[in-house]
């Protein structure tokens, strides 16, 4: 088992003591962040949105999520911490990142909802339909959706996406709980002309750049009931999506089961598990996303992302 030493060279900040408070149900938000003041990369836990942030890197762990996630202990020296409340960053010397970034993969679950499967006048799917994203898409909840030159199509898609937590290979539906880490936002965004371009094939139109907002936050899976979650998103203020986990086709456990007889999920993999209908394509006409467009994007339990379009 890996041996691991806390860190205690970092001076207490009496005005972040003071600001940084816990929540009633001791919820883990894990976010990575920037820090203003020295500007390193950080892990940390949030435990209320907006709020002030602990430090886990200052305390000794790894500066990414994926590589605490690779320390068997992880969960215990967090929670250790945490009781301490030692290393507080206040809000105001914070940008956050995405919660995970460089995973060794995206994998999207497609048409997952019946709803959306209605709206766009396709038959319920029979099987998972499953295609990838790049792990270069991925940008923060707060950063800019870039509208690339090649797309006149490019649509939102909110999503529940999946964190997985340990090395996931061959495992049963019962058993698909036991290997996720937890749960955050996610936008597909999809350049819907290339998916025709390309022959039908998904992975142009939705991995370029910028076409993967994660965050803010992700959160510990025993702090989710993910059997009812609503799912919106907004464009400019005016409601475009609002829907809900129980329209689900292949609920999050199958999901896991399913792709783990095909490949091996290791612990910072992502899983996006479908969209709710409401996108720009199911509209007639499509209205499309278009630069100095705002997306903002809310999952309750969780939190939002608001991401500006340039």
């Amino acid at each position: 088992m890996l041996s691991f030493k806390i860190s205690r060279t970092l001076s207490l900040s009496l005005y972040s003591i003071r600001l940084f408070s816990k929540t009633s149900s001791n919820e883990f938000r894990f976010v990575q962040f920037y820090r203003l003041s020295d500007q390193t990369k950080n892990v940390g836990i949030q435990p209320e949105p907006n709020g002030d942030i602990l430090n886990l890197t200052a305390s000794g762990l790894p500066n990414t999520l994926i590589k605490c996630l690779e320390i068997p202990e992880f969960m215990q020296i967090a929670l250790g911490l945490y009781k301490e409340e030692e290393n507080v960053d206040s809000k105001y010397n914070a940008h956050l990142l995405p919660p995970i970034t460089n995973p060794d993969k995206i994998i999207c679950a497609g048409a997952n909802y019946q709803g959306y499967c209605q709206a766009s006048k396709i038959p319920i799917p029979q099987r998972p339909v499953i295609f990838s994203k790049y792990p270069s898409t991925i940008i923060g909840p707060n950063d800019t959706i870039n509208i690339p030159s090649v797309s006149a199509e490019v649509d939102w898609e909110a999503e529940l996406a999946v964190i997985i937590g340990a090395p996931c290979k061959n495992v049963t539906v019962q058993d698909a709980d036991n290997y996720i880490f937890g749960y955050t936002l996610a936008q597909d965004i999809t350049a819907r002309d290339w998916n025709t371009i390309n022959g039908g094939q998904f992975v142009l139109g939705k991995s370029m750049d910028t076409f993967c907002p994660l965050g803010p936050a992700i959160i510990s899976k025993d702090e989710v009931d993910t059997n009812e979650l609503q799912i919106k998103c907004l464009l400019n203020g005016q409601l475009k999506q609002d829907g809900t986990t129980a329209d689900l086709i292949f609920k999050i456990d199958y999901l896991i089961s399913y792709l783990s007889k095909l490949m091996t999920l290791l612990p910072g993999d992502v899983i996006l598990t479908g969209t709710p209908q409401g996108v720009a394509s199911h509209t007639n006409p499509p209205r499309f996303l278009k630069c100095g467009d705002v997306l903002k994007t809310e999952i309750e339990g969780i939190g939002e992302m608001v991401n500006m379009v340039v």
